[in-house]
């Protein structure tokens, strides 16, 4: 199995905007270790949501390479891209993006609804993720139940139930108070020491990055240090 989960190079992304061109990365090249935690910092427009999307199988590069765990996503369809994102990806934001009228069960089988596992198998495989985020006692509550802190442990489980090959979080404290982003920090951290997950973590908080084996810095669409 290769040892590189994340091998990006050259990258670029150009968006039009009517006659005038932005180009958001200009060149970027970074790999990732499988396993590794990686964070990922730099200022308002410096190319890091871009590359987060690209790096998540949200977008595609105008230029470059990518391989996902061994997979070229340059040239793939829609629906070939939203197949590898399903399988290899699982993505935790600074706004959980929970479903409101679902259950926390209901939730975290989400990403299953796309795969393999029958009903009873499916709520089997979302029960066991709940109790591992420590939400066992909480798996019938619907998000306005739960605490913030909950929700994001709902959206961690959510996130692993397909075990991914990495694991994009963007601010996942960013909502937070800090005793509860703190634990949220702990628990995915524990989960890469337990299960191995690689996790890139998108953020501006110094003090998270600090938590993290690299960081990586972008500036102006290119990485600035790594």
């Amino acid at each position: 199995m290769n040892d590189i989960v994340v091998d990006a190079n050259n990258l670029t992304k150009v968006f039009k905007m009517g006659d005038v061109e932005v180009h958001a990365l200009r060149g970027l090249s970074v790999q990732i270790k499988r396993g590794e935690v990686v964070s990922i910092m730099g200022p308002s427009g410096s190319g890091k949501s871009t590359l987060m999307n690209i790096l998540g199988c949200l977008d595609r590069p105008t230029s470059g390479e990518y391989c996902l765990d061994g997979e070229s996503i340059g040239n793939l369809k829609d629906e070939q891209l939203a197949e590898i994102r399903n399988r290899k990806v699982g993505f935790v934001f600074q706004s959980f993006n929970l479903l409101p009228r679902s259950t926390a069960l209901t939730n975290v089988e989400l990403p299953l609804r796309y795969s393999p596992p029958n009903g009873k198998k499916r709520r089997e495989l979302a029960k066991e993720a709940l109790i591992d985020v420590g939400l066992g006692d909480r798996i019938n509550h619907r998000p306005n139940e739960l605490s913030g802190g909950q929700q994001q442990r709902v959206a961690i489980a959510r996130a692993l139930i397909n075990e991914p090959s990495i694991v994009m979080a963007d601010e996942p404290t960013g909502n937070l108070d800090t005793k509860s982003g703190d634990e949220i920090m702990d628990l995915l951290l524990r989960l890469n020491q337990d299960r191995g997950t690689t996790l890139i973590i998108v953020t501006h908080d110094p003090e998270i990055a600090e938590q993290t084996q690299r960081v990586i810095q972008i500036r102006d669409g290119v990485v600035a240090e790594n």
